[in-house]
């Protein structure tokens, strides 16, 4: 009988035609990218297989004998050709985003893999006891009598696909759902067809030609991907978070609004937008890749990108805001021009804060407008309609509620001497949870409080623990210098406060010297008599002041001269200046203007060693930042100074 091979030429040709298409075009990222080339790349390895076996066994009518080739070709093929059933399998169930739903459950992953060890039981078996297939004395393929048992299994899992796929349906367009239930019965009329003429062999022609329907009806880039970020669309966002809902998958999403966008278009035009898109593409691309979370990131409009991470990762969904908050305040060179954005970040958890696909996307189309900008990574819980208006109308009670019943807690962040080389001081931070509301954002009871008035109970009261702690054994055994606290504008204009500061630390007995007052840019340019004179009588009484977020707003030199600070603290947009030679210049001589006016440094925001090293190298005596700590509770922040007695830097 002579076996005819074109059928599998041609499906090889179709193959390696799909896969060059696929990473040619850069489809390689997401499960079902990856599962559908792994498809592609089994169908493929069994057509090659079978096409070699066959070319053998031609050959073995003329006397060539090549016995054992062909049993590892034969159950190569057999192999990779029954796998392939079971990357479809992957591949349907990684469109449909259902792996939350069977990851857990072993009766599910038992019946959807028990026949591949079966068939790999049966193939092996086979080696031995020629029961699947043998090669006769004329080098030709016959079928054995247990061949019949792989055929079953490719009949199980075939069910198993179509009944998944129907039970499932509703997560696909009819389209792709017709498209993906068309792929098995190809492959049956095609496996019918060469069961009763062997010689034609068209199996691998009807895979080869079900892959391509998929490729042009199912997986086609051109409905999820944009073409001008790489990132994936606004289709595909929605038919994606769609899905997640209705599966009840846990996913948290990074959204990202670019408020400034419409005026930057106006500024750089269409080819200089489509560049920027293309670098903040690319920044979001390398967080993902550094953090390694896996994230799918879409591009959707106006300046709109989302980072949607699944629950195996969230984990690291707060590294990975704060890294996409901070690439986002770096300025872009654009046509010669430096580009500025203004760029809110605002971290959700879906199902748990947003419920359904419609808050999704009305929360996510606007949210920019409605909020003032902070700069730093907002999350959903503080801000969302239902919550903030409660919110709003209780904080009165919520703060006096909290100051009763101790539910302030007070956060610590290391500051870390560059000379000593050692921890020398912390800042000491607020940090407020209600039993009904969660944990509440400084930004929003700081600014209610000041306006209510409720500021100065919640002054006395952080300055009332911190002198507890310092006045603790705990604290003396540290050895650190000084704690600095926070005051506002509020509190800096409150006539009696020096009065009320001096009482506390007596009451504690806490020396002066080991308390700093950090005052704010705002509070410094200030001039009224009240704020000089509070200022004046503490620093007598032995109590040192910091300038808080140096570089933040437009300074008064003149005001900042003239007040008796000892350390000015640069604000974390002084970090990143390297990329722009300007700004390197205004940091080197900021940094020396301070020191000739006999003030001590502490850099805020110091994420890395290399930004560690390069404000060493510009003599800066303190560095604060995530690379030592982020702000920490009081019984952990004495475990770390604790256990940190060995110098960050070594000479």
């Amino acid at each position: 009988m002579d076996l005819i091979i074109y059928f599998d030429i041609c499906a090889a040709i179709v193959l390696i035609i799909l896969l060059c298409s696929m990473l040619f075009r850069g489809l390689t990222e997401g499960t079902s990218s990856r599962f559908l080339i792994f498809m592609l790349g089994l169908t493929l390895a069994a057509d090659l297989c079978e096409i070699y076996a066959t070319s053998l066994d031609l050959a073995g009518n003329y006397g060539v004998k090549s016995i054992v080739p062909l049993y590892i070709l034969n159950t190569g093929y057999l192999l990779f050709h029954n796998f392939t059933v079971a990357a479809y399998m992957l591949y349907v169930i990684s469109l449909a985003d259902t792996w939350h739903r069977i990851k857990g459950k072993w009766i599910t992953k038992t019946l959807l893999l028990f026949p591949y060890p079966t068939i790999v039981i049966l193939l092996i078996v086979n080696l031995f006891t020629k029961t699947v297939f043998y090669i006769d004395e004329n080098s030709h393929y016959v079928r054995g009598p247990l061949i019949f048992m792989l055929y079953l299994c490719a009949a199980y899992n075939m069910c198993v696909c179509i009944i998944y796929l129907i039970k499932h349906r509703k997560l696909f367009t009819r389209g792709k759902f017709v498209s993906l239930m068309l792929m098995l019965p190809m492959e049956v009329v095609a496996i019918i067809i060469q069961l009763f003429n062997p010689e034609l062999m068209v199996e691998m022609f009807g895979n080869a030609i079900a892959m391509m329907l998929i490729m042009n009806s199912v997986h086609r880039p051109e409905e999820i991907i944009d073409y001008v970020t790489g990132l994936r669309k606004f289709t595909a966002y929605g038919t994606d978070m769609k899905r997640c809902f209705r599966n009840e998958k846990r996913v948290s999403v990074v959204m990202v609004n670019i408020s400034n966008f419409q005026s930057l278009y106006s500024i750089i035009n269409y080819d200089g937008i489509n560049e920027l898109l293309k670098k903040v593409a690319d920044e979001l691309n390398a967080v993902n890749k550094e953090t390694r979370i896996h994230a799918d990131i879409y591009y959707l409009d106006r300046g709109r990108f989302r980072f949607v991470v699944s629950e195996d990762h969230r984990d690291g969904i707060e590294k990975a805001a704060d890294k996409i908050n901070s690439a986002f305040k770096k300025s872009v060179i654009i046509n010669r021009l430096e580009i500025n954005l203004i760029a809110y970040v605002c971290l959700a958890k879906c199902p748990e804060e947003i419920t359904d696909f419609p808050m999704l996307m009305h929360f996510g189309n606007d949210f920019h407008e409605k909020l003032p900008f902070s700069g730093r990574v907002l999350h959903i819980s503080e801000i969302l309609e239902k919550n903030i208006f409660g919110l709003t109308s209780e904080l009165d009670n919520i703060i006096d509620n909290a100051i009763a019943q101790k539910k302030f807690q007070i956060y610590y962040q290391p500051i870390y001497s560059t000379k000593e080389q050692r921890f020398v001081s912390a800042e000491a931070l607020l940090r407020l949870y209600d039993d009904k509301y969660g944990f509440i954002s400084p930004d929003i009871f700081i600014l209610a409080a000041e306006k209510s008035g409720a500021i100065h109970k919640i002054g006395e009261y952080v300055l009332e623990e911190v002198c507890r702690f310092i006045s603790s054994p705990d604290f003396r055994r540290l050895g650190l210098d000084y704690i600095e606290i926070n005051l506002s504008v509020a509190q800096c204009m409150q006539s009696d406060l020096a009065d009320k500061v001096l009482q506390i630390i007596k009451r504690f007995g806490v020396s002066p010297d080991k308390i700093n007052l950090e005052i704010t840019e705002t509070a410094a340019n200030y001039s009224q008599n009240i704020m000089t004179a509070n200022i004046d009588k503490l620093c007598d009484a032995g109590i040192s002041f910091s300038l808080d977020d140096y570089g933040t707003g437009y300074s008064n030199i003149r005001s900042v001269a003239s007040l008796p600070l000892t350390i000015v603290k640069l604000d974390k947009t002084f970090v990143d200046t390297e990329s722009n030679p300007k700004m390197w210049v205004v940091l080197q001589n900021t940094i020396k203007m301070i020191k000739d006016m006999e003030m001590h440094i502490v850099v805020e925001g110091v994420e890395t060693k290399q930004i560690l090293e390069k404000f060493t190298n510009l003599e800066c005596e303190y560095i604060q930042g995530y690379y030592f700590s982020k702000p920490i509770p009081e019984e952990e922040f004495v475990r770390f100074i604790e256990k940190a007695s060995v110098p960050v830097l070594k000479n």
